[in-house]
């Protein structure tokens, strides 16, 4: 019997499991959430609002299809090895448990359903109590029904926003406005491009509709072609500068309006949590996700990979790209008609996500900082302080300012010091510092330690 371990288990490791547990596999499922689900279908134990939640039946019938698959929830992966057979390493058991238990996990295949995690670009001001991140907004109301304050902007660049912004709203807090970066043009240009491209996923024209409607009933202005540049506040949140950008995101002079609020939720995308696929050794694409093939096989025999970590796609796609990763990792053939279904709706939510490049971050963004902008909040590294360091090296720069260094890896703060140090006018060598895949490289060489990575899923 094939053994496969599926790491994550959101929607794209959760479709993994099932069709490879029914293809007659023997599954394990690792997952540092305490419920499987993953960020898309967050949610608590005595607190699910069908209101916030999408796919509800999907994921009841995932879990009815897992039948003998082994799950590890509050478990975390601080190592993996390549070679036959695979080997996963893990820690299960609460983060800050005294006694977590070790344990070694062999496979045949595995599949690496990771996610991704929000990208927020800094702001001055954004370290205020009351700026959090889209997707904490988002998890605070699927999984404890609590919204981030009584008066919440939300800003930042994709279809995310719309979501975040209603589940705001159903739970009574006022969203004062909702604020893209991308201009209405734009926006046409890149949605509207072969619309009957858009025709297979037509089930995403209803979830539109429902956030649209909210926004509606509850008079949500909806601003295109702007940006919060400065959240501002003593002791916590009191209002923000919102201002109208170019198409490179640079903040147009004479446009500032102040919008009070208690509270910001910031997102411009989605990073790919990569570690784990770096380790192992997969191949990443020149935009840093996952290379795979037509059977989500990454270039490392025997490890698939599928959901955000391959493209940033949304969970239909995760969905049909963890089916036919599962099939794949237990050796169903190509031609077997099992793969007919995942596959065409793989297709038509790939052509979707094409769509969501619309949304993709421009280089003009930096020009929004000043010098006193916190941009590595692990260790309070300055906006100023990176871009003085950075004349001399890359590493001169890390290790003066320890950017990147901290608690988080780099998870937050890498790609935003990359695009500084890429804006500003120094002549140094200019190779990407602290990518999500050199971070990746980091934890790999430190993975003789126990808490080197923690591997979920947050498609």
């Amino acid at each position: 019997m094939t053994r496969i371990v599926v790491i994550g288990a959101g929607p794209a490791g959760l479709a993994a499991a099932a069709s490879a547990s029914q293809a007659g596999a023997d599954v394990t499922v690792v997952d540092e959430g305490e419920r499987p689900g993953g960020q898309f279908w967050r949610h608590h134990p005595d607190f699910t609002d069908p209101r916030l939640q999408h796919q509800l039946g999907r994921f009841v019938s995932l879990q009815q299809a897992l039948g003998s698959v082994r799950m590890l929830s509050s478990a975390s992966v601080w190592r993996v090895e390549a070679g036959t057979p695979l080997r996963v390493h893990v820690l299960v058991g609460p983060v800050d448990a005294p006694q977590r238990r070790g344990e070694t996990l062999e496979a045949d295949a595995v599949v690496l359903a990771t996610g991704a995690h929000d990208r927020v670009l800094p702001v001055p001001g954004w370290t205020l109590p009351g700026v959090t991140s889209a997707g904490a907004v988002q998890a605070l109301a699927k999984r404890d029904g609590i919204a981030l304050g009584t008066r919440t902007v939300v800003a930042g660049a994709g279809p995310f926003l719309l979501p975040v912004a209603q589940s705001v709203a159903l739970l009574g807090g006022e969203v004062a406005e909702v604020v893209e970066a991308v201009s209405a043009r734009t926006l046409l240009a890149g949605w509207g491009r072969n619309p009957w491209e858009l025709g297979a996923a037509a089930g995403k024209a209803g979830e539109l509709g429902s956030y649209v409607g909210t926004l509606l009933k509850h008079r949500t202005p909806y601003r295109l072609g702007s940006a919060v540049t400065r959240i501002h506040g003593t002791s916590s949140v009191e209002a923000v500068t919102v201002q109208r950008i170019d198409a490179n995101w640079r903040p147009i002079a004479g446009t500032e309006r102040t919008v009070e609020c208690d509270a910001v939720a910031l997102g411009h995308g989605f990073t790919p949590r990569l570690e784990a696929a770096v380790q192992f050794g997969c191949a990443i694409t020149a935009d840093r996700f996952v290379q795979v093939d037509g059977q989500q096989l990454t270039s490392i025999p025997g490890v698939h990979a599928a959901g955000e970590i391959t493209g940033i796609g949304g969970a239909d796609a995760a969905l049909a790209e963890g089916a036919i990763a599962g099939l794949a990792a237990a050796g169903v053939p190509e031609a077997d008609l099992r793969y007919r279904e995942p596959l065409r709706a793989r297709r038509r939510m790939h052509a979707f996500a094409e769509r969501l490049k619309t949304h993709g971050i421009r280089s003009g963004w930096t020009s929004w900082l000043d010098d006193e902008t916190v941009v590595c909040r692990c260790e309070s590294v300055t906006r100023g302080t990176i871009v003085e360091y950075a004349e001399a090296s890359a590493r001169g720069m890390r290790l003066a300012t320890r950017a990147g260094l901290g608690p988080c890896q780099g998870r937050t703060c890498g790609r935003s010091v990359e695009d500084i140090i890429g804006a500003s006018e120094s002549r140094f060598d200019r190779r990407p510092v602290l990518s999500s895949v050199r971070i990746g490289e980091l934890a790999a060489h430190r993975a003789s330690t126990p808490n080197t990575t923690a591997e979920g899923e947050s498609a």
